[in-house]
């Protein structure tokens, strides 16, 4: 096949169609407008790229639609071509994504997209979403807005920062009832709450898990709570290893109690062993510390 019918081809196939037909089906939970998580028992693949592009946070694998079909399948190229042929058409479910005013502010720096929030306050619809909704305890809402991690967003969402090394914020985890996402051109580094000489340094998946890992642990004075933000991206990693490399460090894998938990938990304890730093997994009886928090307070 001609590469110029290869590309149109791809361009009429999104990654989802293939996740669909093969089982897989969309975790809302999990998922942005960006970044779409669809499982299939123990399987996850993150579709991006507006459906362009996939990886599988279980391992390296990444690609376009015919990596994908290769990769849940196997057979070569010309075999792949054939499948992803007989998509051609085929409309995949989109997910339900609730309808949002355009921002205002979207072509702003994002430190000052950041300035122009207000802190949550008590009784304010963040910290009703927070302490209502989350069941977060309100000295760590407190505490979090003391260490000026924590915006108002839009619609009675929160937003968590995330600091490079030097305090400064370059993007923010958003969270709220009916919205899950991630600063518009923000970076990913990673959310912290605590004492910046702690020595134990706990490592969650999302900042709403660090905060809820923070309530049960009641904020441990010698305790980093950190947030990747659901990724894993290079500039998060090196901030890590700067962590581990720090003399008497504990590096504490808070992940998940999923596949993908674990995935990331053997990255941390890779971390750990080249720092000569030292290690623990600390694993939630429930999905996440979130859960786990809630299970608790609602038993």
């Amino acid at each position: 096949m001609e590469r110029q019918k290869v590309e149109e081809l791809k361009n009429r196939v999104p990654c989802a169609a293939v996740l669909e037909k093969a089982g897989f089906a969309v975790d809302p939970k999990e998922s942005t407008r960006r970044a779409i998580k669809y499982r299939r028992d123990n399987d996850i693949i993150i579709v991006i790229h507006a459906g362009k592009g996939w990886f599988d946070p279980l391992s390296d694998a990444k690609g376009d639609v015919y990596g994908l079909v290769a990769h849940l399948d196997g057979g070569g190229f010309n075999t792949c071509l054939d499948r992803v042929a007989e998509l051609v058409g085929f409309v995949p479910i989109e997910p339900a994504w609730p309808r949002l005013a355009e921002r205002k502010d979207s072509d702003l720096l994002v430190t000052e997209r950041w300035r122009r929030r207000c802190r949550p306050w008590r009784g304010s619809a963040t910290w009703r979403y927070l302490r209502d909704v989350r069941h977060l305890s309100e000295a760590i809402i407190q505490a979090t807005i003391r260490q000026d991690r924590l915006r108002e967003g839009p619609w009675g969402s929160m937003w968590a920062a995330h600091t490079n090394d030097v305090n400064g914020v370059v993007g923010w985890e958003e969270r709220g009832p009916e919205w899950r996402g991630f600063a518009t051109g923000g970076a990913k580094v990673m959310f912290r709450l605590g004492g910046h000489d702690a020595v134990r340094i706990c490592v969650a998946e999302a900042a709403i898990d660090a905060m809820s890992l923070a309530t049960i642990e009641h904020l441990r004075p010698d305790t980093l709570f950190l947030s990747t933000g659901g990724g894993w991206a290079p500039s998060t990693e090196a901030a890590i290893r700067t962590l581990a490399a720090r003399e008497g460090t504990l590096l504490v894998a808070a992940t998940d109690n999923n596949p993908q938990g674990e995935v990331y938990a053997g990255r941390l304890m890779a971390i750990a062993l080249e720092a000569g730093c030292g290690f623990e997994r600390l694993r939630p009886l429930a999905g996440d510390w979130n859960e786990e928090l809630s299970r608790n307070i609602i038993v």
